[in-house]
């Protein structure tokens, strides 16, 4: 099966942390070589934003990454890329003519009009998956949301004519309803873990004084404001024992000039914890399992939050979690049994979970035990991949006879 993923703004070749650059570069990567070893031949399309880039890089999974030509060569921020749309789309549509694939993948919602709109008039179907959704980015951060004005019209035509939507959770099948979506078209995947990389026996980053010095709090991801990590910050100023570190924004050696980086000193320093918390800056995806090996829980506190794949790390390497109860950290974090729920927005009740969690080694041994079988159990990635591929094989029309076909979504 030819396979064409189409994700404009994230490319799977990309250093994770940046602006642009988090989850759906490691989703898109990751579910891309899962297919090919699968004997899939898959392609990705995303923008071309810089001027060196080859046309086409096959990775070592076999994954073919082709950089398509669609405004200046250069990063621009994904709000600002519907301008380019249109090229993007023509480029697509160039190829498809040319070479047509039997189905097409769409990630985020540029990528879903851009897919649709190159591949069904050649009759090739598309399954999209969201990654976000305007209208939840919309009523969590009001007017400060950048997003064209075009969103939330653009995906309710993507939810209406789109062939299969791929919901990452069942907070997002709500919101697709909302939207109007046919739920006999729509199907859970979630996203995934690679097991080998994230695993409870590996390496751990030393810590000073060792592990008897202080307790560590680990949280990774970008340092965009709805990610919540100034409300880490200000649970801190309660936890006189702990320390913590916070992986991700600009290269360390860009830190002094970062807006983000510099608004989370300003609230460490208000709160009397500056000397017990280290900004990182961007962590490469590579040293991100052994850094969360040397915590003792891993934060995640986001206003929203789509899926969050950072959760899922840290529990694939044995650590407890405390996460903000939204989204699709509903579904993935069991709370009591892997890790902990809390209100998103909330620094005193973070606080006060994380000391009651601190405070009882055995019961994190317990959660952090109970958090790798559930991700073995149900988060690799080739166990999603064939999730996936069921999908694929529904929509194009010739499912092998070991794929059944994909269960619809049933909400009350």
């Amino acid at each position: 099966m030819r396979v064409a993923m189409v994700s404009e703004h994230a490319s799977p070749l990309a250093v994770v942390g940046g602006v642009d650059a988090g989850g759906q570069n490691v989703y898109v990567a990751a579910l891309a070589s899962a297919l090919a070893r699968r004997g899939m031949e898959v392609t990705v399309h995303t923008r071309r934003d810089a001027p060196g880039l080859p046309d086409r890089v096959r990775t070592p999974s076999g994954v073919v990454v082709d950089h398509v030509p669609a405004g200046p060569a250069r990063p621009v921020p994904k709000d600002d890329l519907l301008a380019h749309m249109d090229a993007f789309t023509a480029v697509l549509r160039d190829r498809w003519e040319r070479r047509r694939p039997d189905i097409a993948h769409s990630h985020f919602w540029m990528s879903g009009r851009a897919a649709l709109e190159a591949g069904h008039p050649l009759g090739v179907p598309v399954a999209h998956t969201f990654h976000a959704l305007g209208s939840v980015k919309r009523r969590h951060q009001g007017a400060l949301d950048t997003s064209p004005a075009q969103r939330l019209d653009e995906e309710r035509r993507i939810v209406a004519t789109a062939d299969r939507i791929v919901a990452t959770c069942t907070d997002e099948v709500f919101e697709l309803r909302r939207l109007g979506a046919d739920l006999d078209r729509v199907t859970i995947v979630p996203c995934g873990v690679d097991l080998d990389r994230f695993r409870p026996d590996g390496d751990a980053e030393p810590r000073p004084g060792g592990r008897g010095h202080r307790h560590r709090l680990v949280t990774v991801g970008r340092l965009v404001e709805r990610k919540g990590i100034a409300d880490v910050v200000a649970a801190l100023a309660g936890l006189e024992d702990a320390e913590l570190v916070v992986a991700g924004g600009p290269h360390p050696d860009h830190l002094g000039g970062d807006e983000q980086v510099a608004g989370l000193r300003s609230a460490a320093r208000r709160g009397g914890v500056a000397a017990r918390v280290d900004l990182r800056g961007r962590v490469p995806h590579e040293a991100v399992a052994s850094l969360l090996r040397s915590a003792d829980v891993v934060v995640c506190a986001p206003w929203y939050e789509p899926f969050g794949m950072v959760p899922l790390e840290a529990m694939a390497c044995g650590v407890p979690v405390v996460v903000s109860a939204v989204g699709g950290l509903v579904d993935t974090v069991v709370d009591g049994v892997t890790g902990l729920h809390v209100p998103p927005r909330r620094p005193g009740e973070l606080c006060r979970a994380l000391r009651w969690l601190l405070a009882d080694p055995a019961r994190r041994a317990r959660l952090g035990a109970a958090g790798v079988r559930r991700v073995r159990e149900r988060y690799g990635w080739d166990r999603l991949a064939d999730a996936t591929l069921r999908v694929y094989a529904d929509l194009v029309g010739h499912r092998p006879a070991e794929l059944e076909p994909p269960a619809p979504v049933a909400l009350p």
